[in-house]
């Protein structure tokens, strides 16, 4: 009997494996649907054949309109922190500043062939004299048209012939992941490119700026490399280095996107400084804690915090205290949204603003007002934070 079984078996055990593979593969021979399991295949790609070997075109093609800048001022110390600094000693032992003078080292981009300059305004800040080195080997000596440090960008002009000039980008265009180089002048060893990829886009509440919508950039940036140019790979100009963190390069650095900054140098060489609209409030964010306090059931506008006298606020009624809902057509959001949407307008021009004030809604209309000049300042820290302000 057991030998029966045993003889059988083999046979009814393979018919059922057999059966199971067909009913698995073929599932509708026997009533069942079809289980797909859809796999999304790459597509033959081209690209690792199209991409370049090699960014020297772009390098070559920007490289000419990259200065250096060497500006110094003189100083009640007895001596610079550059002047004790080992790096300044190596490179700089042949031409040292003299007596009580600071020295600081930065870069520029040439924008027109007229001899119009791009830099930062921490690098030339107070500076009595800045001289431009350019790669050809020329040397002269820049004045300073203007400067924005609410963007911490300045604009400088020298008289040379046949002026090399950058051409310009698209920064608005630029993707997160696309190639990128800077080209500077770090710790002042010569013009030198370095090269990264897009981080992020639209970076804001830093604290290094008043006005701020920083590209960044993993591509090497540091001390000298302020005031030189961001260039996508085919070597037009997308930025203006400005800022890194922690004081030396960490793969996080930002610059002003070229279409603000051509922006600022325009209004700068028109009227010698930047027109920017002013309602003349301070604003802090809407927490939770404050919404509670309000007794506001979402956390939807900006506190006012503060109104300047006589300005543009304090004369269409706002007041300390007001939460904002809409500013034209434009929810009221984020401070710094805010202040750039306002800077955005012309001085003259009609702005609606919608409040919350005691619980009641209430629209109010204010005439949009020149913002004030700021007074030059050291540039804040990255750490630094401050509220927005309109």
């Amino acid at each position: 009997m057991y030998k029966a079984l045993r003889s059988f078996s083999w046979p009814i055990v393979a018919g059922l494996l057999l059966a199971t593979i067909v009913i698995l593969r073929f599932p509708e021979w026997v009533g069942l649907p079809r289980q797909q399991v859809r796999l999304e295949e790459a597509q033959p790609s081209m690209s690792r054949l199209q991409g370049p070997v090699s960014y020297a075109d772009a390098a070559s093609k920007a490289a000419p309109a990259v200065v250096s800048l060497r500006s110094t001022k003189h100083s009640q110390k007895p001596h610079s922190l550059i002047q004790d600094d080992p790096l300044f000693k190596h490179y700089f032992n042949r031409n040292p500043p003299q007596g009580n003078e600071e020295l600081s080292l930065g870069s520029a981009v040439i924008m027109s062939h007229e001899g119009y300059l791009l830099t930062n305004n921490h690098v030339t800040a107070n500076a009595d004299t800045i001289v431009v080195a350019l790669q050809d080997g020329r040397q002269t000596v820049a004045r300073l048209i203007g400067s924005d440090p609410d963007t911490d960008l300045a604009v400088l002009k020298i008289d040379l012939a046949n002026l090399p000039a950058i051409s310009l980008g698209h920064s608005e265009k630029i993707r997160i992941g696309d190639i990128t180089l800077a080209i500077g002048n770090p710790f002042g060893v010569g013009q030198t490119v370095t090269m990264g990829i897009i981080s992020a886009t639209g970076r804001n509440q830093l604290g290094l700026n008043t006005y701020e919508d920083f590209i960044q950039t993993d591509a090497a940036i540091n001390l000298g490399n302020s005031g030189g140019a961001l260039i996508d790979a085919n070597g037009n100009l997308i930025g203006i280095n400005t800022a890194i963190l922690s004081g030396g390069s960490q793969g996080i650095g930002f610059a002003i996107p070229i279409q603000l900054a051509v922006d600022v140098m325009q209004s700068i060489i028109a009227h010698g400084q930047v027109i920017r609209g002013w309602l003349g409030v301070e604003v802090e964010r809407l927490t939770p804690e404050l919404a509670a306090s309000y007794n506001l059931p979402g956390e939807d506008g900006i506190v006012v915090s503060g109104v300047y006298p006589n300005g543009p606020a304090q004369r269409a009624g706002l007041q300390p205290g007001d939460i904002l809902l809409k500013l034209g057509d434009e929810p009221a959001q984020d401070g710094r949204q805010s202040m750039n949407q306002v800077a955005r307008k012309r001085p003259g021009d009609n702005i609606a603003i919608e409040v919350l004030r005691n619980g009641k809604p209430l629209t109010l209309t204010a005439i949009i007002g020149l913002r004030p000049p700021v007074e030059p300042a050291e540039p804040p820290t990255p750490e630094s934070s401050k509220n927005g302000a309109s």
